[in-house]
């Protein structure tokens, strides 16, 4: 049975929302055509709450035929049993009412809609402070109704302090959090669960490494790493503790979903939808080339007991601590 929470006022989102940094031209051509298409048969069958971003090739595009397709499938008022969740990922400068509202109405034509469900701010520069004045001018386009409600993107928990403090409602924070990475359980998730704002987790599962395919493999080439999340979470799993640990930690997940009768990605996707604050987990969607939907439905209802965790923590106590070596959710990024 799917599962849904309910984040904001009018926003429900689906717990397994559909990725698409997987459209944006580094893990391989999507056919635009198969993508609107595929994208139909993820609606029908409860998965309607897609993340995107402005910086993610045409995945605006993409919703917005989708949209148009799913209105001319169901009618006007089916739209609004699916929501798109966009980000705003401008480049650190000025950040004026005008050029926020630009980018803004560019994601919305893109989009065909009229109101954002979710916009994502995110910013790489801390340094300055431009960001403030970025959050002033979403609030406002928020209160005009072009945005229903603002989230952040991989800030971590001191920005997050700053933006509580100059009084900002934020319903939630997008970051990355998975069972090689619990970084945000060290100070970002107790500040979240005290200001009522919802983690979005993404790399979840590592770009598909954790999974039955990897079971028993040898260590990947550069060759093996062909899509930009492999590149991207195998040097996480280095940094965590490595190929050999990482098997070790793969065996362990194997045995749970026989257990449990599903699979290494659903184990993955529940141990952190089961997290304190964690309202979804996003998974990546290659859309028209390959798909998983049926396999993401057993994470749904699946709960892990306390031997299950306990033997997953034998293995990860093992590993490098990475709150200490990369530091909060975000730093990696700045």
């Amino acid at each position: 049975m799917i599962e849904s929470k309910e984040i904001a006022e009018n926003l429900s989102i689906c717990r397994i929302l559909n990725g698409m940094w997987q459209v944006s031209g580094t893990h391989g051509y999507i056919d635009p055509e198969k993508a609107i298409s595929e994208m139909i048969e993820y609606h029908n069958l409860g998965f309607t709450t897609w993340d995107l971003a402005d910086i993610y090739g045409p995945a605006e595009l993409f919703i917005g035929k989708f949209r148009k397709k799913l209105q001319d499938l169901k009618g006007k008022d089916k739209l609004k049993n699916s929501q798109a969740l966009t980000k705003f990922v401008p480049n650190p400068g000025p950040m004026t009412k005008s050029i926020v509202n630009h980018y803004i109405d560019k994601s919305l034509e893109r989009m065909n809609t009229d109101s954002i469900d979710l916009i994502q701010f995110h910013w790489w520069d801390y340094n300055n402070p431009s960001y403030i004045d970025g959050l002033i001018n979403l609030s406002d386009i928020r209160d005009d109704g072009k945005i229903k409600h603002i989230g952040l993107t991989n800030f971590n928990t001191t920005q997050l302090q700053i933006v509580k403090d100059q009084g900002f409602d934020i319903v939630s924070n997008q970051v990355q959090f998975s069972i090689l990475d619990q970084r945000p359980e060290k100070i970002m998730i107790p500040f979240c669960s005290k200001h009522n704002i919802f983690l979005l987790s993404y790399g979840t599962l590592l770009g598909g490494f954790l999974s039955e395919k990897y079971l028993n493999s040898p260590k990947p080439t550069r060759t093996d790493l062909s899509t930009a999340s492999l590149q991207k979470y195998y040097n996480m799993i280095n940094a965590w503790g490595g190929w050999e640990l990482f098997q070790e930690l793969l065996q362990i997940l194997h045995q749970i979903s026989k257990k449990h009768s599903c699979t290494i990605a659903n184990v993955s996707t529940s141990f952190i939808l089961e997290k304190a604050t964690v309202a979804g987990v996003i998974i990546g969607t290659r859309l028209g080339i390959s798909e998983h939907r049926e396999d993401n439905l057993k994470a749904f209802g699946l709960h892990l007991d306390s031997e299950d965790i306990f033997e997953i923590q034998l293995v990860t106590q093992k590993s490098n601590d990475l709150f200490e070596s990369i530091g909060d959710c975000g730093d990696e990024y700045r």
